[in-house]
């Protein structure tokens, strides 16, 4: 049914509203952690040249001291109050670290101590502060305003807000979609990819559910809203983005599951070596110098650098191949997946429709290429996507396409036009023909069978062939696929919001079995948490607004970085730059890869620690032996860990992921 609504003349005083979404970033010196840390850098990096090149200390200690304050005090006051609590912080113990480094003569690495914490807190910050920034802009999918009908036949323009349920709307050609309802009048072509992931957009009539967000075509509808503007499926994906990131279990790195422990023990043990000896009539000087060498030789430092290197080292080569690894918790989680679930439109597949398949009706007396050029001739003044698809098809052979006049454009149902004198229809076979003869029938069926969207070409008002045009397949999927199940022994599993035919045949060429088609954002997320549930450790991997709940719900996730949407990407824990997917198991190889270096790390720090340990308990450590004992183990387990760094590195990873 074509709409007669009368689209109303645009207002060139009001601005514009694109399909994408604003962009309104936190910016980084916004953030008082980050002007913290940026100015104990700066302090930093002044002192140091002053004092490796013999200036007078009263030139670089002032400049030290100020880096100590802005970059310690925060997390100092922090792990005082978490002191308050009776929890000894990680934090408080590398401050006190620094000032003892400093009160033995170590200022310039108690203030790298202090400077390497501020910033991680910075990014830390900066990271929750994008994250917030995305879901706040996710609300501007959703138009301010909308057209309400009155009962008499006027309009109202109204905040959504002001919307409610039995309300009817009008959506013009162009407009996003106010609210979610159904529609009472009109027909259109609604590109509701925001939300349900369909590459097409999907043809709308009198009956069928809209929802906030997706983007009315070439028709006007009228619509009745069925759910408050705080109930949308937009707004339930913002609430679900904001409960899963809430709720998701903390991550920790290895050490830090022990931090607790560690430090308390080594907080006793520094008194102990202090005190005992003095109660035994030890010198106060002796007895500081023991406990302080102590201290430092016992630090955590060198296993919270032993365990840094190998994931900030693989995260550095996956930059360079395209990969960006949010944080050295994200490297180290990727490497414990055991089950995959993938998106499809833009992450199985390329996510734009392209034409597969040529067939001329017998009788039409056309060939493939007079049949497509004649449907790309009449379909190139349109701007739906199937109609581009056909007309880059159709320049793939030949550039240059026929003139076309008298060209008429009904929403849900096709376009027509006249070429080489020829009147030439394209749409949907059930929308051009009331009664669709057998052979139309069987060649529609068997396109859509496979997969396919099913277009009917007319010429002369008789049914000369059909197109069939489907998402396609990466080059690299099914070889990606393959990848996955050999390295968490599972077969991934498929979440789509596209109909389960597609779905299906994309699945089995790509070797996939467990398809789960139909599906909305809160459906994704019910399948991942039930993943979650059973035990296992899920890798999403998707890049659209409708897979961001389960991005943010798992316990890694991967966004695809060409077509990503920025809620995914900010929600994810990595993001695939180049677009590549077979870059996703090689960065889980890899990862894996830079956990069996922590473990050794661990190792050659806990033997360094223990022997220097040992050695100021049971004789006389002197303090330049155990600093430089010390700082000895911690660049030993740095330069295991930059192997990661070399070229070889990505091709082992790449390989193993492959095997």
């Amino acid at each position: 049914m074509t709409s007669t609504l009368t689209p109303r003349p645009v207002d060139r005083a009001e601005p514009a509203r694109t399909g994408t979404v604003p962009r309104r970033r936190t910016r980084v010196l916004a953030l008082p952690e980050a002007r913290w840390a940026a100015a104990a850098t700066v302090l930093f990096l002044l002192a140091l040249p002053l004092q490796l090149t013999g200036a007078p200390a009263w030139t670089w200690g002032p400049l030290y001291a100020l880096s100590y304050v802005t970059g310690g005090w925060e997390p100092g006051w922090e792990g005082l109050k978490a002191l308050k609590e009776r929890t000894l912080d990680v934090d408080l113990l590398m401050v006190v670290a620094a000032l003892g480094a400093a009160a033995i003569g170590q200022v310039m690495d108690g203030a790298l101590l202090i400077v390497i914490f501020a910033t991680s807190g910075a990014l830390e910050a900066l990271a929750t502060a994008r994250t917030a920034d995305s879901v706040r802009g996710l609300l501007d999918l959703a138009p301010a305003t909308a057209t309400r009908l009155t009962p008499h036949g006027g309009e109202q323009t109204v905040s959504v807000e002001e919307l409610t349920v039995g309300d009817t709307v009008l959506v013009r050609p162009g407009e996003r979609v106010g609210a979610d309802g159904r529609v009472l009048d009109g027909a259109s072509d609604v590109d509701q990819a925001t939300i349900t992931g369909e590459p097409l957009p999907v043809a709308k009539e009198q009956g069928d559910e809209v929802f906030a967000g997706t983007l009315n075509g070439t028709g006007a509808l009228r619509i009745r809203v069925e759910r408050d503007a705080s109930d949308s499926v937009i707004a339930r994906i913002v609430r679900m983005v904001q409960e899963a990131s809430e709720t998701k279990a903390p991550t920790q790195l290895f050490i830090e599951k022990v931090e607790q422990r560690y430090s308390l023990g080594m907080v006793a043990a520094t008194l102990a070596v202090f005190l005992v000896p003095l109660a035994f009539g030890a010198q106060l000087t002796d007895a500081l110098l023991r406990a302080m060498t102590f201290m430092i030789v016992a630090s955590p430092c060198a296993v919270v650098l032993a365990t840094m290197p190998p994931l900030l080292s693989a995260i550095a080569n996956a930059g360079r191949h395209g990969v960006l690894v949010k944080s050295a918790v994200v490297m180290e989680r990727l490497g414990q997946v055991d089950a995959v679930a993938l998106d499809k439109t833009g992450t199985l597949t390329e996510g734009s429709p392209r034409v597969t398949d040529v067939r001329p009706l017998p009788g039409s007396g056309l060939g493939e290429r007079e049949l497509l050029t004649l449907a790309a001739a009449a379909e190139r003044p349109s701007e739906h996507p199937l109609a581009r698809a056909v007309v880059d098809a159709a320049r793939e052979h030949g550039p240059e396409l026929p003139d076309a006049q008298d060209f008429t454009s009904a929403p849900g149902v096709g376009v027509t036009a006249v070429v080489r004198g020829r009147a030439v229809a394209v749409g949907a076979p059930s929308r051009l023909l009331d009664g669709t003869g057998s052979a139309v029938a069987a060649v529609a069926g068997e396109l859509e069978e496979s997969g396919r969207t099913a277009v009917l070409v007319l010429v002369d008002g008789a049914p000369a062939g059909l197109l069939g045009i489907a998402d396609r397949l990466r080059p690299d999927a099914a070889a990606t696929v393959a990848a996955l199940t050999g390295l968490t022994g599972t077969a991934p599993a498929l979440l789509t919001g596209d109909n389960p035919r597609g779905a299906a045949h994309l699945a089995a060429e790509a070797g996939i079995d467990d398809v789960r088609a139909g599906l909305l954002p809160q459906d994704k997320l019910t399948a991942v948490q039930e993943m979650e549930r059973a035990g296992r450790k899920v890798l999403v991997v998707g890049d659209g607004v409708n897979d961001a709940p389960a991005l943010a719900a798992a316990h890694t996730g991967i966004a695809m970085g060409r077509a990503g949407s920025d809620l995914a990407l900010e929600t994810a824990d990595a993001v695939i730059v180049r677009d590549e997917l077979a870059a996703v198991p090689t960065t889980v190889a890899l990862s894996r890869r830079a956990r069996r270096l922590v473990v050794q790390n661990l190792v050659i720090a806990g033997v360094f620690i223990a022997g220097l340990v040992v050695w100021d308990l049971a004789g006389n450590l002197p303090l330049p032996l155990g600093v430089a004992g010390h700082e000895g183990s911690t660049v030993l387990v740095g330069l295991n860990g930059l192997r990661l760094l070399r070229e070889t590195a990505w091709q082992r990873a790449a390989a193993e992921g492959s095997d």
